[in-house]
This record gives structure tokens, C-alpha cells and sequence, in this order.
């Protein structure tokens, strides 16, 4: 080849990746968050420069969006707006991977463990629920948690109403005559039950490690670029680190998460205790791999089958497949959507981000 001709062809490749390099800066990478417990150290590690000091590290820009409809993150996410999404697992799995968008948990990273409340104002009971309408967001984690709970009473849906309700209006709406009960969290949950007719009649405790939560990343951008995952990952530990601790910094960190969710120090202490936070990167890596998990997905996915989330296409619960560790597969491999990557779990837990 003329040599300089090849001078011109590396100079016109140097300048081409110069050129994406600068377009991609312009646009940072979005993660969406909405309100809940779990989710709050986002807020946090956005206003300490902690995913900035990440994102800096693997040289791209992180921008952490909170979001006021929890089901609207989701849909954005699916559509495209955001490369990455906190999110119930269930979720996971009928919105954006019953939607056709591959999906990657990075990290999973808390369980409800008394956040999620079924609230009565009439009765004590679950089976007070029986010829009742309740308010909740249908054919979400909320949906699967009441299933569930009526499972264990003998009672069905059949025996109910349920009413589709956005978890921005809940806290308000409860207020209203026509409202007879309600599938909530907190905060929301936290609000509702300082009302004199308001009665916890079933909460996650019930269901420990069942209800879980998930730092979840399109396949595709994490393919590309790994250095999101990396960057995530490396803020998310940090930040648990830091509000886990008994000191004034940590109590700072967990009262500003207070404050940003509406409640104090307090408060928040107060809905972290209902909250089971993985802060511990080897322990999540290890559920990842854990074969309760993927029982426990499989049971998701039957349950979202027979509510017909997995596409009017499905044709069985194991329509959509799903990767563990260790390429292990459940369901579908040839419509794999969902895949739980134990890699940035694992370098952070050997110290290696």
C-alpha cells in the first residue's frame, strides 16, 4: 500500500474514534432510580460525587435520573431512554425481557423484608380482603407479593377487585371513601400507616428474600462498554459502605437519603430495617449463583406466564430465557433476554475495580 496513503487512512481511523469518543461524552450514560428505600443511596452517591469519582475513573459520564412513577423508569428504560434501571427482579423479567430488550442484573442488591404492605382500612385480616376492591400497580412485584399473600389464606383474586393505581398517587388517593385497601411500599407504605384506618394486615417479612431488587443494564450498552458495569458497580459498594457505618459520616449519608425521600433520619432508619441491603459484594455474588434464586425466578415466571405478561406470544412460562453463572440456562436459550452477570460483583470483591 502507498505508505502515504496508509498515513492518511490511520490518521482518518484516529479521527473517527477521536470523534465518537467526544459524541459519547456529550451524551453520559443514564441510570434511572424512583422512590424507595433500597434505591436511595443513588441519591446520595449522586450529590457526594461518588458516581462522578466513578465515572471519572473509566472516563465516561454517569447521569443517576430519580423518576417519579416506578413503572414509567421501567418503560423508559425499555424504550431506551436509560442504559440502566433500578428495578424489582420480577420486573426485570415482564417489562423489559417480556419486551423484547436484553437485559443484564449486575447486581442484585436488597430484598424487601417488611417494605411491602398490604393495608386494610377495614379489618384485620388478609381475609377481610374477600369482596374488597384494592388499589395497587397490577402485574408488577406488587401483584406477585398480594398473589402470594392470598396463596396463603386460601384466597384468590377472584375473590377481589383490583384497580390499577401509579405509586405517585397512592399516598394521596388513600384519603379517598372509594379506596378500601392498598399494595404499597415505603415509602409510601411508611405515610399511609400513620392514618388511624390504615391496618398492616401483610408484610414481606413473611416472604424473606423472595421480593428482591436488581441493578439492571441493556446487554448490548454493557457489551460495549463494561466500563459501565465497573463504574456502577464500584459506586453502588461504595456507598452502602458508607452509610453502613456508625459514625458521623455514615449517620450523614443516611439522614440525606432521609430527607431526599421525604422522611429524617430517623424515618429512613426506620424503613432500612425492612430493607435487607446486600453490602457485601462476595455475598452477592454468591446468591447470584444460588440455585434458590433461580428457583425463586422460575416461580416468577410461571406466575407472570399465567398473567399473560410474558407476551401474547408465550406459549409456555419458560418462554423467555434466562443466563446464571456458570452458563447455566432456565427456559428459552434461544430467547435468552435476561442474564444475571456475576463478573462486577466478583472483581469488587476482590478489590479489583
Amino acid at each position: 500500500m502507498n505508505p502515504i496513503r496508509s498515513l492518511r487512512r490511520c490518521a482518518v481511523i484516529a479521527c473517527l474514534g477521536l470523534l465518537s469518543g467526544m459524541l459519547h461524552a456529550a451524551e453520559p450514560f443514564r441510570l434511572a432510580w424512583t422512590l424507595y428505600p433500597g434505591y436511595m443511596p443513588w441519591d446520595y452517591a449522586r450529590s457526594a460525587g461518588i458516581v462522578d469519582k466513578w465515572a471519572r475513573k473509566y472516563g465516561i459520564e454517569i447521569e443517576t435520573v430519580q423518576v417519579n412513577d416506578y413503572i414509567e423508569a421501567i418503560n423508559q428504560y425499555t424504550a431506551g431512554g436509560f442504559d440502566a434501571c433500578m428495578m424489582a427482579t420480577l420486573d426485570a423479567m415482564t417489562i423489559p425481557a417480556a419486551g423484547g430488550v436484553d437485559s443484564t442484573v449486575v447486581a442484585v442488591t436488597d430484598y424487601s423484608n417488611g417494605n411491602d404492605v398490604i393495608i386494610l382500612k377495614e379489618g384485620d385480616s388478609l381475609e377481610d380482603l374477600r369482596g374488597k376492591q384494592v388499589n395497587l400497580i397490577e402485574y408488577s412485584i406488587s401483584h406477585y407479593f398480594l398473589a402470594r399473600a392470598l396463596e396463603s389464606v386460601g384466597l384468590s383474586e377472584r375473590d377481589l377487585t383490583l384497580v390499577n393505581t401509579s405509586d405517585a398517587d397512592m399516598v394521596a388517593l388513600y384519603a379517598q371513601p372509594s379506596v378500601e385497601a392498598m399494595v404499597t411500599w415505603n415509602p409510601m407504605a411508611s405515610d399511609i400507616l400513620e392514618r388511624d384506618d390504615a391496618t398492616n394486615v401483610f408484610d414481606s417479612r413473611r416472604m424473606p428474600g423472595e421480593l428482591t431488587d436488581s441493578l439492571v443494564v441493556r446487554s448490548e450498552t454493557l457489551a460495549k462498554h463494561p466500563e459501565l458495569g465497573k463504574a456502577l458497580t464500584g459506586a453502588w459498594f461504595e456507598t452502602l459502605a458508607i452509610m453502613g457505618r456508625d459514625d458521623a459520616e455514615g449517620r450523614a449519608a443516611r439522614e440525606a437519603m432521609g430527607i431526599a425521600s421525604g422522611t429524617d433520619l430517623e424515618g429512613y432508619e426506620r424503613q432500612l430495617a425492612d430493607t435487607h441491603l446486600y453490602d457485601e459484594p462476595a455475598s452477592v455474588a454468591a446468591l447470584m449463583s444460588d440455585r434458590a434464586l433461580q428457583d425463586s425466578m422460575a416461580s416468577i415466571a410461571r406466575f407472570s406466564f399465567d398473567k399473560g405478561l410474558l407476551g401474547s406470544g408465550a406459549r409456555s412460562a419458560e418462554e423467555i430465557g434466562i443466563a446464571y453463572p456458570g452458563g447455566r440456562i432456565w427456559g428459552n436459550a434461544g430467547n435468552l433476554k435476561l442474564r444475571f452477570d456475576d463478573s462486577y460483583v466478583r472483581q469488587a470483591a476482590a478489590g479489583q475495580l
